[in-house]
């Protein structure tokens, strides 16, 4: 049987994809409850982030935000 051994860097980098797996989301429907959308946009965004939770944030932050209302 074969054993998988981690070192060091390539650990740290796994560690900062996960934490930014876990916090993007998180950010992203933080931002989605404190700003105002047209109509059911608030939703549908939430909906994505929810459902596709990395891919979903990351299109909120690069489309999302300039739909917003001030």
């Amino acid at each position: 049987m074969e054993t998988i051994h981690l070192n060091s860097g390539s650990f740290g980098v796994l560690q900062i994809a996960l934490i930014i797996a876990v916090f993007l989301p998180i950010l992203a429907l933080i931002s989605l409850l404190k700003n105002r959308f047209n109509g059911n946009e608030k939703m549908l965004w939430i909906l994505i982030v929810i459902f596709a939770p990395f891919i979903g944030s990351i299109l909120y932050f690069a489309i999302g935000r300039s739909k917003r209302l001030s």
